[in-house]
């Protein structure tokens, strides 16, 4: 059996962002949580203030003999909007902005080179401005938060539909 990696991501309202990762083969658990911030064991009250420095966040571990960090990356992109330094569709604020948060240098040179490829894509008319910073503490969210998908599917679904995320997705990468 293959060592479990971590990848670390912030894409927005963490609800959102678990269940495009956790469908994947290979994706042992996404757990929701906050990070890059300065506050010890924040909880969701502080960090929705936009007070404590952390990002809403998702932290995978995964499998890299049957899912590869790459395809996690690519997957990433096409959950946000990378131009977007105000937080990510209806949810605003630096809490909500994305960024790639790199457990080692071969992580660190994929998100480059991803963004990079991104950038030179045309997708985009404005500029990618999703950070890649090193991973720091990752604190998982309360529980309640935790498999919000499963847990309240309607008010996943109806958040999801009030966000403009997916009409967003549809808009970008339908066709490909």
């Amino acid at each position: 059996m293959s060592t479990l990696n971590k990848a670390t991501f912030a894409g927005g309202c963490f609800w959102c962002m678990v269940k495009p990762f956790d469908q994947w083969e290979g994706v042992e658990q996404v757990i929701s949580g906050y990070t890059g911030g300065h506050v010890k064991n924040p909880t969701y009250e502080q960090v929705k203030s936009g007070q404590t420095g952390h990002y809403e966040a998702v932290e995978i571990s995964f499998d890299p003999s049957i899912i590869s960090y790459k395809t996690i990356i690519d997957l990433y992109w096409k959950q946000v909007d990378p131009t977007d330094d105000g937080g990510q569709f209806h949810d605003r604020g630096d809490q909500y902005r994305t960024a790639i948060f790199f457990h080692n240098e071969e992580q660190r040179k994929v998100a480059e080179s991803t963004k990079y490829a991104l950038e030179k894509s045309g997708k985009f008319s404005k500029p990618i401005v999703t950070e890649i910073i090193p991973a720091t503490t990752f604190y998982p969210a309360e529980d309640y938060h935790q498999d919000f998908y499963k847990k309240s599917e309607k008010e996943y679904k109806e958040d999801r539909v009030k966000s403009g995320r997916d009409e967003f997705i549809k808009a970008v990468w339908s066709y490909e």
